[in-house]
Parts: structure tokens; C-alpha cells; sequence
């Protein structure tokens, strides 16, 4: 079978099968969008975190997580394209995986990144028109998307026990950007927050990885008289697949409830 050479988005070249039938995918984010590339018969691996959609973990082999892949299993299922991120998989998994199966990589700090990935799985794969689909409605529903106007601070906080955020450089930050809100952080990446040199005006606990719920709001609302504290769907600020369709709309609606 032919082969086609492409460059991921870590600027590595990888040989890949011009006809793509067996995939491994290592990212919960791009899973969802696999699946609604309309490839879902040619995944036959997943990650246990690749939680959309629901009843895709029963149908399919689960390779462990993204950050303790089980290499000798991934190359029992013999695929012809794995895909993973730099951000979300451990760098040792996917150099033992790149030794002997095509590996492709992405590696995304804004919309720009996310669009470029969608293209570019929808070229290796053959689904171009889809992808295509799929990115012109992203784009369509940012277009309607009504920022702030960029002076309030928000804390976005991934973990507890240690506090962790979400600080500049990541994705989480430019998606905050898009709101037109200023991360209350400096420091790039996640870094631990000593909660007693922030002052935000809003503070967001997302829904992952950590589990925030509403007893945490009571918690920090204590702490944080003058701030106004918010669940927030860490899936569409962090889901930088399909589920990015969705994401405007629900940001909409959460800069309506800040903004009261």
C-alpha cells in the first residue's frame, strides 16, 4: 500500500497509509471529532477519558490514559495512524508508540492551531469535506461570539489541593482571551496559584480535570469576598475538536451571567 508523508503539528514528518482504515486515538477531544468526521468504524482504540460519545468506550478497545498509554496493547490492534497532542500525552508513550507505528501529532495553543488540526486529520484521513464542514461552522459561530470588553480578571483553576490554573500559553488562555477577559495569571502553562496573590474579579472552576462543585464555591466565595465564582464546562474551553461548534454559544451565555 502507498504511503503519503505529512508534517504534524510538532513539525516531525510521519509516513502514513494513503488509505487510513485502523486508528488509535489518544485525546479524548479528538476522538469526538473523529467519530464525527464520520470515522467511528475505523477507531480501534481509545483512551478511558474519551467520553464523547457516551457509548463509545463499550464498543471500543480502551489503550489506557492518555498519560499511561499501553504501548504493547496499541500495537496488538496493529493500527495504521495513531493520533495524539504534545500537551496530553506523556512524551516517552508516544516515542516507544513513533518507533514502529505512524504517529501523528498535534499541538494547539489557540483557535487557529485547533482549525489547522481539524484540516489536517480531515486530509490524512480523507475527509476533507467534512472537516471542511466542520471548521466553517466553528468559524461561522465565533463570528457571533460577544466579548467582554477586556478589563475584567478571571482565575481559572484546573486543580485543587494544590490550587492549579490554567496560566498563559495554553489554549484554556486563549479561549479567555476570546471573552475578553484577562487571566488573573502571569506565569505560562499550570502553575500552583498562591490564592493569596490574585485578586480576580471572577474565578472559574472547571469541570475537569478536577471535579469542581458547588460546595468549592462556597469555599472560595468565602476567600474571595469581591469575586464573582462560576462552574464552568471545562470541555469547551479546553476541547479543541468539534466540540468547538458548540463553544460560542455557551460562552455567550456565561458572559450574560457575568456580566449582570
Amino acid at each position: 500500500m502507498s504511503k503519503k508523508t505529512y508534517i504534524d503539528q510538532m513539525q516531525r514528518t510521519v509516513e502514513i497509509h494513503s488509505t487510513v482504515s485502523r486508528i488509535v486515538s489518544l485525546v479524548p477531544s479528538q476522538t469526538e471529532l473523529l467519530v464525527d468526521l464520520g470515522l467511528k468504524e475505523r477507531l480501534v482504540g481509545i483512551t478511558k477519558f474519551c467520553v464523547h460519545p457516551k457509548e463509545l468506550r463499550k464498543e471500543i478497545q480502551l489503550v489506557g490514559g492518555t498519560k499511561n498509554v499501553k504501548i504493547k496493547l496499541v500495537e496488538s490492534l496493529n493500527p495504521d495512524l495513531i493520533i495524539g497532542n504534545k500537551e496530553e500525552n506523556n512524551q516517552a508513550d508516544i516515542e516507544g508508540l513513533e518507533e514502529n507505528l505512524p504517529t501523528w501529532m498535534s499541538d494547539i495553543f489557540n483557535l487557529e492551531d485547533a482549525l489547522e488540526m481539524i484540516e489536517q486529520v480531515g486530509e490524512i484521513t480523507g475527509t476533507q469535506e467534512k472537516a471542511t464542514e466542520i471548521i466553517s461552522e466553528i468559524q461561522k459561530n465565533f463570528l457571533k461570539l460577544k466579548p467582554l470588553d477586556g478589563n475584567k480578571s478571571v482565575l481559572y483553576l484546573i486543580w485543587k489541593n494544590p490550587y492549579i490554573a490554567a496560566g498563559t500559553n495554553t489554549f484554556i488562555d486563549s479561549m479567555l482571551n476570546r471573552l475578553g477577559l484577562k487571566n488573573a495569571v502571569d506565569d505560562p502553562r499550570y502553575p500552583e496559584v498562591d490564592l493569596k496573590q490574585v485578586n480576580p474579579d471572577f474565578i472559574f472552576l472547571s469541570s475537569e480535570p478536577f471535579p469542581f462543585k458547588e460546595k468549592h464555591i462556597e469555599e472560595l466565595q468565602i476567600q474571595f469576598p469581591n469575586s464573582q465564582v462560576i462552574l464552568v464546562d471545562g470541555e469547551f474551553f479546553s476541547w479543541y475538536g468539534s466540540r468547538l461548534i458548540g463553544a460560542p454559544d455557551y460562552f455567550n451565555k456565561l458572559l450574560n451571567v457575568i456580566s449582570v
